[in-house]
């Protein structure tokens, strides 16, 4: 990245509100978000936010796409990541006591052989559906060599009894599922997470300190069946929809040939599963 560019990323990312928006899309990469969602998530007014999104348009760190009749805003991770070289091996000369932490092989280095399980933590905002679902899917579906957990933000005093009828009808055990609260999983013994992956909208939006080992993430966001409206069948086909589209997800991410992929591979890997399910909604 030239110095001209960098500077006006740099300065319009100096900006608190401009930064909280390319943050809160960060969380999102490599999908885009509503311009309505982003701005309930840090509570902007509309107006205010079309001046942010412009100017990080116009710095060349956000692109904007439309789908069907929505727009979607969505961080350009090539910009980002030209970004971050320059101001890691232009400006910090790439000295080794910089760079140690961001050692330049890390990306292409391959995951390291396992001989315990994968650990996975999928977060949704209420863990009384989607993120039960994909807890009791990935236990079941892989074969052994995953533990699965959930949690939510804000999380419901119990489960959903339409979410649990449908996990009763595929066979899965709910004994032991419980909503647990997202701060269960950051404490100082806490399990180290290999992947983190958040199912709805609002989870990703919140702010989260980063993750202690440097999980792959991925954003795998649906619609809220607790909110579907109508007669009990209606409702019911909604939570199933919704169970069978995380059941592909997490089926394609159980096959993923994890032993012969880098961590750059495997990050593209679970944004593209991602994203593909989204492209099909």
């Amino acid at each position: 990245m030239e110095s001209p560019a960098a500077s006006h990323a740099f300065a319009t990312l100096g900006h608190p509100g401009r930064l909280a928006v390319f943050r809160l899309l960060m969380r999102f990469a490599p999908q885009g978000v509503r311009p309505t969602e982003i701005a309930v998530a840090l509570g902007l007014k509309a107006n205010t936010l079309s001046h942010y999104l412009a100017d990080l348009a116009d710095a060349g760190l956000i692109r904007a796409a439309r789908q069907g009749r929505s727009l979607f805003y969505a961080v350009d991770l090539d910009a980002t990541e030209a970004l971050i070289g320059y101001l890691a091996l232009d400006l910090g000369r790439a000295r080794p006591d910089l760079m140690a932490p961001l050692i330049p092989a890390w990306k292409d280095r391959p995951m390291p052989p396992r001989d315990t399980d994968f650990d996975v933590l999928f977060i949704c905002s209420g863990n009384s559906a989607r993120s039960i679902f994909a807890e009791a899917l990935l236990r079941d579906l892989g074969k052994g060599r995953f533990q699965a957990f959930s949690a939510g933000t804000r999380p419901s005093s119990e489960l959903n009894p339409f979410a649990l009828e449908v996990l009763r009808r595929n066979g899965h055990d709910i004994s032991g599922l419980r909503s647990k609260h997202i701060s269960e999983f950051q404490q100082p013994d806490s399990i180290v997470m290999d992947f983190v992956f958040t199912v709805c909208d609002t989870a990703a939006a919140e702010e989260c300190p980063p993750w202690p080992g440097q999980p792959i993430t991925g954003h795998w966001g649906l619609p809220d069946p607790v909110k579907a409206t109508g007669t009990d069948a209606e409702k019911a086909l909604v939570f199933a929809q919704t169970y069978a589209a995380l059941r592909r997800r997490i089926a394609a991410f159980v096959e993923l040939p994890f032993e012969s992929l880098s961590r750059m591979s495997l990050q593209s890997r679970v944004d593209r599963i991602g994203t593909d399910a989204q492209e099909k909604a």
